[in-house]
């Protein structure tokens, strides 16, 4: 029997290492030509699968896609787009088949996060349901670390350590400057129900390098008094204080401080701008000067700061999704299983599909500090082995050398054409 082709695919808000997973999955597809013919992959993601514009990846040098383990963001094109159920739209499903089909695509790699894990297990049902077999793999990616079953998510470390080391530089610049100008530095970061990366600020402060930071996580009901009462005794106390800010963060109501009105390709809550709200409530009601920013983008693009932790992990993932697939897995998640904290030691496990997708893992309460502005011992143990090591890309001209693909079409085989709704 002939080898089969496999598709591949990026969904979902990128990051500084989804194309170390990419690396990992062609890579070890590469080594096994007598059961993976070529990897293709859609050109923004399971987009590139129903309108049949897909890149065949054979045609990139070995270099080039060693180059992908240290290049940030999609590399193929990421998408926020959510099949919906076959009953709903019987006609998303065909079309795959169809494509699938025509390019003799056997195996299916989709990187992504929760609902990239729902479509993954609606793709390994086409067999039982519509008669064409393929194995769906889903590789795990997702910078706000919520998914259930693996002890980190590729894309968070290298998120933890930026937002970290970002949190210790602005403090001691806002420490310098609080004696006649800014008293209070704020930083918005991502998180819309889950408060790993707001955490993450917390590993700015440590016994050596003791710092007055104030976290605000979604997790928590919002309370204003307390919060003012928490700054004002730090900024009384060392003249000034850092905030890092989840941009879930919701006030009793349940409302989001930050909710535009808006929703996201896939029906969630339009998020941003929770800083300036916070950072207005300080001047309003403590009189204090401040300084605010959003991380947005730059949080999850800082590949020149990546975690080597969450590197590697990445990577291992990648090479896993396609291990499992040729050991006959379907409907499966390749994980993280932590052995240990000091020294961090990590293995590979699985998780069922069924079980991963739409579920959502927030901080637990233990890793918040008693008084909810801080982080505790335990959630110090979970976050500092994420955000070792540094693995810093090549250097040109003072720039990072990031690696641009050729991304090759391959030629349509279908005469259909489909309509994104």
């Amino acid at each position: 029997m002939s080898p089969k082709n496999a598709f591949y695919a990026q969904s979902g808000g990128v990051t500084a290492v989804i194309n170390a997973s990419a690396c990992g999955v062609i890579e070890t597809a590469r080594q096994h030509p007598d059961r993976i013919g070529k990897v293709l992959a859609g050109r923004n993601g399971i987009i590139g699968a129903l309108t049949e514009d897909l890149i065949d990846t054979s045609l990139e040098t070995p270099a080039d896609i060693a180059a992908l383990r240290h290049t940030p963001s999609g590399a193929f094109g990421s998408c926020r787009y959510k099949l919906k159920s076959l009953e709903q739209n019987r006609a998303e499903y065909e079309r795959l088949i169809e494509v699938f089909r025509a390019h003799d695509i056997g195996y299916f790699f989709y990187n992504g996060g929760g609902d990239s894990a729902d479509t993954c297990l609606k793709v390994s049902q086409l067999a039982a349901t519509l008669g064409y077999p393929i194995q769906a793999i889903h590789v795990p990616k997702t910078v706000d670390n919520d998914l259930p079953f693996t002890d980190v998510c590729p894309g968070f470390g290298s998120v933890a350590k930026y937002v970290a080391v970002s949190m210790r530089e602005a403090s001691f610049d806002v420490a310098s400057m609080a004696k006649t100008s800014t008293k209070v530095f704020v930083m918005e970061v991502m998180g819309r129900h889950a408060g790993w990366i707001a955490a993450a600020g917390g590993l700015a402060s440590d016994a050596e390098c003791p710092l007055p930071i104030v976290i605000l996580f979604p997790e928590l009901v919002f309370e204003p008094a307390p919060f003012l009462a928490r700054v004002a005794e730090l900024v009384e106390t060392h003249g000034y204080c850092s905030i890092v800010v989840s941009e879930g963060v919701k006030d009793a109501s349940g409302q989001f401080l930050a909710d535009q009105g808006l929703k996201d390709a896939f029906g969630h809550a339009q998020l941003g701008g929770v800083a300036p709200v916070i950072a207005n409530l300080l001047r309003q009601e403590l009189k204090l000067k401040y300084h605010w920013a959003v991380a947005d983008y730059l949080q999850r693009a800082a590949r020149h700061i990546a975690s080597k932790t969450d590197v590697e992990q990445a990577y291992a993932l990648g090479r896993a999704a396609v291990e499992l697939a040729l050991a006959g897995h379907n409907a499966v998640m390749p994980t993280i299983v932590r052995q240990s904290d000091e020294p961090y030691v990590w293995t590979l496990g699985e998780a069922p599909l069924a079980e991963v997708a739409n579920r959502e893992r927030k901080m637990p309460r233990e890793f918040i500090s008693e008084d909810g502005f801080g982080i505790s011992e335990a959630g110090r143990r979970y976050l500092q082995p994420l955000i070792q090591g540094e693995d810093y890309p090549p250097y040109h001209n003072g720039l990072p050398q990031y690696v641009r693909l050729q991304n090759r079409a391959v030629p349509r085989l279908t005469t259909s054409s489909f309509a994104l709704k």
